[in-house]
């Protein structure tokens, strides 16, 4: 008995030493319930460093990342709720949401194939934003989980769900590396023409969740040009070089040095909220579109896509209505989303790349947050 509490105390003394607690995370039997005959479940990965992501097969959902900080110590840095009613009872936010079928606006909820034109619902004014009212961050994926580093969610979207054409088969693909990498992989077919365009919504804030605001990170983006939006937020079609404006992350650049600049693009969004054309490396799948550093923490976010565009937001409708984890509050540029994508409102316009799938190809859409620290 006298050994077992001599090492109960060397452990005690070792633990308050380093200082390196990890705080929990969410609870997995807040989210076990049934929706509409259907079981929400939440699912975990964790890799050998520590890293820990939480997932929800509501909206394909992540709902919490532990990552280290320059020390060793964990912190979770993105936003979500305790509790599955948390997802259901807020306004949307689409916090760690994959976004379907079509990612970011449409203009005027419309677009057409051919000579056949489809109405889409405008859930943002004028227009359809995220894919709808009930859009995939609100659809229950089925999920498998073979190890703790892997999880396969798939998804069957009906013909004419929320007015896109085509039965659609979709595969979401999350895995967590042993390099602190979360690796996300899309697939998807379909049985007539339809677009498509998805991505994730995950809000991250480096000093940690409901810590601050994200003012002080340090932003590069890999582009040269972003695409000008009108008041409705919807791109012009133009392409404009980032060089001499507000938009200009070529160098890293605190986030908050010209989110205040006197520019129209930025009074539009109420900050940055816009798409940048991505420089790509044509001998590489995936290149490096951004690169976030948190100076206080060390924390290092980098985002790789084979996709060419990006959105860049920072939480400029965010006002903390609806307390977050742990009751903490998620305000006013309290998070930024580095949402890869296709551009805003492709459909409708023929200068931007195509986003139409037909029924013999497969839409592939890769994207890498990888974490590290400096």
């Amino acid at each position: 008995m006298r050994t077992i509490f001599y090492l109960f105390l060397l452990a005690l003394l070792v633990f308050s030493c380093t200082g390196k607690q990890v705080p929990p995370t969410v609870d997995a039997k807040n989210f076990d319930k049934a929706i509409e005959g259907k079981q929400v479940k939440l699912f975990t990965l964790k890799n050998q460093k520590g890293m820990e992501i939480t997932v929800t097969n509501f909206g394909g959902r992540i709902v919490s990342w532990l990552a280290p900080d320059r020390n060793g110590k964990m912190e979770d840095v993105v936003f979500g709720y305790d509790s599955i009613d948390g997802y259901l009872n807020a306004k949307e936010s689409y916090f760690g949401a994959a976004i379907g079928r079509y990612g970011n606006r449409i203009a005027r909820g419309e677009f057409s194939i051919g000579d056949i034109q489809y109405k889409l619902a405008q859930n943002n004014g004028v227009n359809s934003l995220h894919g709808g009212v009930n859009g995939f961050s609100k659809k229950i994926w089925e999920v498998v989980q073979n190890n703790p580093l892997e999880l396969n969610c798939k998804l069957v979207s009906p013909d004419m769900d929320e007015g896109y054409p085509g039965e659609l088969s979709v595969s979401m693909n999350y895995r967590l590396t042993n390099d602190n990498e979360l690796i996300i992989q899309y697939e998807a077919k379909c049985d007539k023409p339809t677009v498509i365009n998805l991505t994730n919504h995950s809000y991250f804030n480096l000093h940690g969740a409901g810590n601050g605001t994200i003012l002080d990170h340090q932003l590069t983006l890999n582009a040269d040009f972003f695409t000008p939006i009108d008041s409705t937020l919807i791109p012009t079609g133009e392409f404009t070089p980032v060089e001499n404006t507000p938009f200009d992350f070529k160098k890293p650049t605190e986030i908050g040095t010209r989110i205040n600049s006197d520019d129209q693009q930025i009074k539009y969004g109420l900050g940055y909220d816009i798409n940048y054309v991505l420089v790509k490396s044509a001998d590489q799948i995936t290149t490096l579109a951004a690169t976030v550093f948190e100076p206080q923490s060390g924390r290092v976010l980098e985002v790789f896509t084979d996709q060419p565009g990006i959105q860049f937001y920072t939480g400029n409708f965010l006002d903390g209505t609806y307390p977050g984890k742990k009751g903490k509050i998620y305000g006013y540029r309290s998070g930024f989303c580095l949402e890869t994508q296709h551009y805003p409102n492709s459909p409708n316009q023929p200068k931007f790349p195509s986003v139409q799938l037909n029924p013999d190809q497969v839409y592939t859409h890769t994207c890498i947050y990888k974490f590290s620290v400096k």
